[in-house]
């Protein structure tokens, strides 16, 4: 037998998978438009083709109808694991390992690959939060996978945009306190 999903009438959870997580899959495949001739364009590719690929999955996981969600759990469908957190830990340990400084608040836009990464970001934040309110909703299923890979992930936006602007040669543009308005 299939599993039951949640209909288009389930507001929380279609509000989530429309609403932040699809569009997080799909600001990320604009991003990936971006890296042509990038120095590291086919490491990053691939680091953003597996993020796409686990929104997916986590999509379905939400999308689940509660009944089914142990079947789900024991199904072979693709679930968003610790080792998938871990990889996103150790990318941002990497990153942070070239010599990142992080000297003031960002302003998005110095080059085009970090301001599509700053969009990710902001969208996985929404998404985070989005997920944290479904969770609290009773009789709604969410792992605490999922909270902590959308957390780890928006980091990893962060992160990976301050590169973007370092590799690029443009650093940050910072606001300043006091003498940028």
């Amino acid at each position: 037998a299939r599993l039951a999903i949640v209909t288009i009438q389930n507001p929380p959870v279609n509000a989530l998978n429309e609403r932040a997580l699809d569009e997080l899959n799909t600001s990320l495949g604009a991003a990936k438009t971006v890296l042509v001739g990038h120095s590291r364009e086919a490491e990053v590719r691939v680091l953003l083709e597996t993020v796409q690929r686990n929104l997916v999955a986590l999509m379905g996981e939400i999308a689940c109808a509660e009944s089914d969600a142990s079947r789900y759990a024991a199904s072979s469908f693709i679930k968003v694991a610790a080792a998938d957190i871990a990889r996103l830990d150790e990318a941002v340990a990497t990153l942070e390992s070239r010599g990142l400084r992080f000297d003031g608040w960002a302003t998005p836009g110095a080059n085009p690959l970090s301001a599509a990464l700053d969009v990710a970001r902001t969208v996985c934040r929404r998404a985070e939060r989005l997920i944290v309110e479904l969770a609290s909703h009773e009789g709604e299923h969410v792992s605490e996978g999922a909270v902590a890979y959308v957390n780890r992930l928006s980091d990893f936006f962060f992160v990976a945009s301050r590169w973007a602007n370092a590799k690029s040669g443009a650093g940050d543009v910072l606001w300043v306190p006091g003498k940028t308005r």
